[in-house]
């Protein structure tokens, strides 16, 4: 989870950087690819730079490339889902150019290899991935062919495809047609069976309560005779059937999530609500939950947080400041991420050090093994956590 919120943190900083030209640079390198061969592109790219009519603008691409590449030089192979690589010219003084680079290992694999010159980052990639993290198991189906997938964010991973020979391995022959229906019947219970035990499997694999539920999709009846043939675990939730055209791994299961996308839409919805549902029903009987900062680091530190709620949009930096006239030091919790020296009264009070202290309190949950909950600030929900709340909040395992 703190992995996370780095990466949703780093992406919105990059998301405020413009260049004064096309002169802000972004790679995605995917996993599988050869980090020689990205650097032989931005060699090409470097060469053809020398084209561009600004100097100002032509002297930070070139100085950006030239970083990216010593940067990329530290790689044998790229990190296990890829990597994006940011770099150029931030600063806002054209006489003064400031190329900084920034690199970003993203939560899923990296599908295909990009880079990008313009006036801004390119971040579509990485916000994709972040906008959902919740789990789903998808199924397409017809009478013959099956395949399991699971959707994670944007990345879809098919996990198993069954083939079903119900109705080619049963010949009537000299049989009477009750018989006949029988067995066919017993083969087809014998197919939502097979099917059923597999997608059984990947709830276990990843987990019963982490998957938010599956949704069923195919062709014809058979997709809706499974969901009622009760061959699911009981804490297996179909969310949903519908109907699609295919049912092979890429268009059966693209057509799937094209038709669902408002269904998973609301379930993340739905788990939010739940989460701030059941906050609020404490809070309004003085039970087991808190709220604001310190009542909630001093509850985590105190192993006695059940699940830590924030707000997507919270911003808390924990500032240690130096007294210039008696050499004090004391820390302060501060709402936004920019801190100057400050001159009072009584003398100069000056940083000394700036942490996240929305990041420590997620690495103290995750240490503790406890539950992080984001709530979208967009949401009625979430604008009475950011509000009334302080943006941070937590249930709690017992009543100090």
């Amino acid at each position: 989870m703190k992995e996370e919120y780095s990466i949703k943190r780093e992406l919105k900083r990059l998301s405020s950087i413009r260049g004064s030209g096309t002169e802000l640079i972004s790679i995605y390198v995917p996993p599988d690819s050869q980090i020689s061969d990205m650097i032989g592109t931005l060699r090409d790219e470097h060469g053809q730079s020398g084209n561009i009519k600004s100097k100002t603008t032509r002297q930070n691409v070139q100085s950006a490339i030239e970083k990216i590449m010593q940067y990329l030089k530290l790689y044998k192979n790229p990190p296990k889902n890829g990597m994006a690589v940011f770099c150029g010219n931030i600063s806002n003084v054209q006489a003064k150019p400031d190329i900084e680079l920034f690199s970003i290992e993203p939560p899923q694999p990296i599908k295909s290899r990009i880079y990008r010159c313009d006036s801004q980052f390119l971040l579509d990639p990485l916000l994709d991935q972040m906008e959902a993290k919740e789990l789903y198991v998808l199924l397409v189906m017809d009478g013959r062919d099956a395949t399991i997938a699971v959707l994670r964010g944007t990345n879809v991973t098919v996990e198993q495809k069954i083939r079903s020979f119900a109705h080619a391995k049963v010949r009537k022959g000299g049989q009477s047609a009750a018989r006949y229906e029988r067995a066919i019947s017993e083969s087809i219970n014998d197919y939502y069976k097979s099917v059923g035990d597999a997608v059984n499997v990947v709830f276990e694999k990843y987990g019963f309560a982490k998957i938010l539920g599956l949704v069923v999709g195919g062709p014809g009846p058979t997709k809706d005779n499974f969901a009622k043939a009760k061959v699911l675990n009981y804490q297996v939730k179909v969310l949903g059937v519908f109907d699609t055209g295919y049912t092979d791994e890429s268009m059966g299961v693209n057509e799937l999530l094209e038709r669902s996308k408002e269904l998973l839409k609301e379930q993340a919805a739905v788990q939010e609500r739940r989460v701030m549902e059941r906050f609020l029903s404490e809070v309004a009987r003085n039970g087991l939950a808190t709220s604001k900062y310190d009542n909630v680091k001093n509850a985590l530190l105190n192993n006695n947080v059940s699940r830590l709620i924030l707000s997507d949009e919270i911003e808390l930096t924990s500032v240690t400041y130096r007294c210039g006239t008696c050499g004090t030091e004391f820390t302060a919790v501060e709402q936004g991420n920019s801190r100057q020296t400050r001159h009072t009264e009584g003398g100069t009070l000056e940083v000394i050090k700036e942490t996240d202290a929305v990041e420590e309190l997620i690495e103290t949950a995750d240490n503790m093994n406890v539950e992080v909950s984001f709530v979208s600030a967009n949401s009625q929900y979430g604008k009475e956590l950011l509000l009334g709340f302080g943006g941070v909040a937590a249930m709690l395992k017992y009543r100090a």
